[in-house]
């Protein structure tokens, strides 16, 4: 266990400077630090405690766990954070199995979670809850993105997916918004490496196109093979299968690839720049979109801490649901199951010199809402 306590100001903030509540704050980040999925974790907690840095506020400390991508011990964890560390809020899980197993709990027992990056459907309906808060998307959002965009070029997808909540809805949100036939829908398994039955199927199906979601690990050995395979279908997914996380590994087999997210790397506006600036000087390396969700969301915690107590659960919440903060993403406003109207943006993996990075080609959707949030009865 790391006990991070936030140091002096480092370099420009983009956080509200003056703090209404000078009081000690203690924030539980339970995220993927080891395994498979380690880098997606790894580029969360670095975002994360550079906002805490850069805000100069030395009142926040950080209690950061490794979940090694396995529920059973994000469940341990959180309960020693809740009951013995007393922390104040909860953040950092990336994987959508590991939230329901965690943050039903968290907010039963009256601890405000803010999710950087899991966003499954489960907990943006009916089951909302005033304590839970995604600063990242609902897990569909990305896929109805690019399920959206692939209606200009293609009419026969074979679409592939983990077999875990946020494979299902991954793949949910894709059909959604995508008119054409399916050649093929396949789950794998969570953390698998070997895709050659899978690519076989492809190979065989007469698609005209393949959809994955297959983050991390996943998707680098999913990519590699593919493109040793000589299949030649072209492929989309969303940001995370084409991200900063796995673009180096996967190298110059992912290039020209569409693929959707809410931030990118060249969108334009200050609080973007100066935090891929800010980043790439800190960590040497460009930020993926697990970090600039996990920037927003310390910059979301750190302007609520501006305006009321966190002891005051009914305030602190209210300055949460008001996002009165300098976005990466620009505009960013919560729907009223706090969950975020965004812009969902097409990508293209390009080279930047030596280095494969995206740019955006194309806006799938301005503004757009989680279909869930009707359900919702905050």
């Amino acid at each position: 266990m790391n006990r991070i306590l936030a140091a002096s100001l480092f370099g420009l903030s983009l956080a509200t400077s003056s703090l209404a509540y000078a009081e000690p704050v203690k924030i539980g980040v339970i995220t993927t630090l080891s395994g498979g999925g380690a880098g997606l974790g790894i580029d969360m907690r670095d975002a994360f405690t550079l906002a805490i840095k850069q805000s100069g506020n030395k009142d926040v400390e950080l209690v950061i766990e490794d979940d090694a991508q396995k529920p059973e011990l994000a469940v341990q964890i959180a309960e020693k954070m809740i009951q013995g560390d007393k922390v104040d809020l909860m953040t950092g899980i990336i994987w959508s199995n590991l939230a329901m197993a965690v943050v039903p709990n968290t907010v039963a027992q009256d601890v405000i979670y803010l999710s950087p990056n899991a966003g499954p459907s489960a907990l943006a309906g009916t089951n909302c809850n005033a304590n839970y808060f995604n600063v990242a998307y609902q897990n569909d959002n990305f896929h109805e993105g690019m399920g959206e965009y692939a209606n200009k070029d293609y009419k026969n997808s074979f679409i592939l997916a983990p077999n875990y909540p946020a494979g299902k809805d991954a793949l949910t949100g894709f059909k959604r918004f995508y008119k054409g036939s399916l050649a093929g829908e396949v789950y794998t398994q969570v953390g698998q490496t070997d895709y050659a039955a899978e690519i076989a199927q492809i190979r065989a199906s007469g698609a005209d196109s393949v959809y994955f979601f297959l983050p991390g690990g996943m998707g680098i050995a999913f990519m590699k093979q593919y493109a040793q395979s000589g299949v030649g279908i072209p492929v989309m997914g969303p940001g995370f299968s084409f991200d900063q996380d796995v673009l180096p590994a996967v190298g110059d087999a992912a290039l020209g690839v569409k693929n959707s997210a809410s931030w990118s790397p060249d969108l334009d506006n200050e609080a973007s720049k100066a935090f891929v600036e800010s980043f790439k000087a800190e960590y040497n390396r460009l930020p993926s979109v697990y970090a600039a969700q996990s920037w927003d969301t310390a910059n979301l915690i750190l302007s609520a801490l501006s305006k009321a107590s966190v002891k005051d659960k009914d305030a602190f919440r209210a300055a949460l649901k008001a996002a009165d903060f300098k976005s990466v993403r620009g505009t960013f406003a919560f729907n009223k199951n706090q969950h975020p109207i965004q812009n969902i943006y097409v990508r293209e993996v390009v080279k930047d010199g030596d280095m494969l990075t995206n740019k955006i080609v194309a806006t799938a959707f301005e503004n757009h809402k989680d279909v869930y949030a009707d359900q919702c009865g905050l």
